[in-house]
């Protein structure tokens, strides 16, 4: 599969890609609310940045209790009803007086429901797709995901500001409802990928083997903690520049785009396969200078620059899919997806809490210092790359 227009020839491979948009565009306008919604209320950095990455630290506890249903449930069931719920509870966020802490219990809830989402989807994604279009397939699913980044947070910054935060959540819970539409109407029924009920004794079993694998074990710590901590410097764009937080956003998402389009469409593969450590320093670089208080342009350059890094996931997600048996690799993006997020919300609470004592632009430059530590750190661990034939998986499914 070597063009854009193979992957949307994939029968199924349209209404995947544009559920995903608007769950991105409802997750984009209604995290942009939230955050500004929770900063109004407090005027805390820790609680804005929290209230943003929130559901993302529920992720952990989704990761080791309900994985296991990734490849064991209905893909279109379960997208539908994820999507549902999102849509009910960011309507609940919308209401008129709900306490911050009701706020706070609701994040935590749809953050335990999404923790299913990824590993659904994108084990999907690998199911309908032939072996060598995967890459190119999720590198336009993060190129939407930066393109309705750039459209939403310009979007939700103008709902913000002219409208209301709590109106701009309604539009959000409308599009998780649009999600739930296309999904269920544009998907065929699929039965799960692997027999057998979910379980927490499974997910942990599973979790266990993936996590057995010294090449997988080192790539799954680079797509989790270097990104994540960078995510750390974005959960403080409210608190850097309220008035402008919208466009930071907006810059850092088209250079994700940038790095994305780049990543999956024009670098040979041979080359690829040495750039993820670099693009990972890339990542972190820019926001070193930070503790200086550089102005919104300058910020916002530096947020786009840095960005482009993001193609580094990528790089190692196909790595990743290399090494992982076909009957886990919904199992195995599951617990990318929730250890990924779930490091960028711990990351969204200590970036918060260091900015609580200095300042944003400190925390900022603080986070890129242990991202650009934690890579070089995790890289030296590294072992060559050795893909797995499937012999050699097959010992791995049969010891399930």
């Amino acid at each position: 599969m070597r063009s854009y227009s193979d992957l949307f020839r994939t029968r199924e491979f349209t209404p995947l890609f544009l559920s995903s948009a608007l769950n991105s565009a409802a997750s984009t306008i209604g995290g942009l609310a939230v955050g500004t919604l929770v900063y109004k209320a407090t005027d805390s950095p820790l609680l804005s940045a929290v209230s943003m990455f929130g559901p993302q630290l529920a992720q952990v506890a989704g990761a080791t209790t309900l994985l296991s249903a990734a490849d064991r449930l209905a893909p279109r069931a379960t997208m539908t009803a994820i999507a549902l719920s999102f849509a009910v509870g960011t309507a609940v966020m919308a209401t008129p007086g709900l306490p911050v802490r009701g706020l706070f219990l609701l994040i935590f809830v749809l953050g335990l429901v999404s923790s299913l989402g990824g590993g659904v989807r994108w084990g999907l994604l690998n199911e309908i797709l032939p072996k060598d279009g995967y890459l190119l397939g999720r590198s336009v699913f993060n190129m939407v995901n930066g393109l309705t980044q750039i459209t939403g947070y310009a979007t939700g910054g103008v709902l913000v500001a002219v409208l209301s935060p709590r109106i701009t959540l309604a539009s959000a819970a409308a599009l998780y409802l649009a999600a739930a539409l296309v999904t269920r109407l544009g998907l065929t029924r699929r039965a799960p990928r692997a027999t057998g009920r979910p379980s927490i004794a499974r997910t942990w079993r599973t979790n266990a083997l993936l996590w057995s694998s010294p090449p997988r074990r080192t790539t799954y710590l680079l797509l989790w903690i270097p990104n994540g901590l960078i995510v750390g410097c974005e959960s403080l764009y409210v608190s850097y520049a309220p008035d402008r937080a919208g466009l930071l956003f907006a810059f850092a998402a088209f250079g994700m785009f940038v790095g994305d389009v780049t990543t999956g469409r024009f670098i040979p593969p041979a080359v690829r396969g040495r750039l993820g450590i670099p693009f990972l320093l890339l990542l972190a670089t820019p926001y070193l200078p930070f503790a200086l208080g550089p102005g919104v342009a300058v910020a916002a350059g530096a947020a786009a620059l840095a960005s482009v890094g993001f193609g580094a996931s990528l790089i190692q997600q196909e790595r990743l899919m290399a090494l992982t048996p076909d009957e886990l690799s919904g199992h195995a993006l599951g617990l990318h997806s929730s250890g990924m997020l779930t490091m960028q919300g711990v990351s969204a609470a200590l970036a918060g809490t260091v900015a609580q004592l200095t300042s944003p632009g400190t925390a900022m430059t603080v986070m890129a210092i242990a991202s650009v530590a934690a890579t070089l750190l995790i890289s030296g661990l590294r072992q060559r790359p050795e893909v797995s034939t499937p012999q050699q998986k097959q010992p791995e499914v049969n010891s399930l």
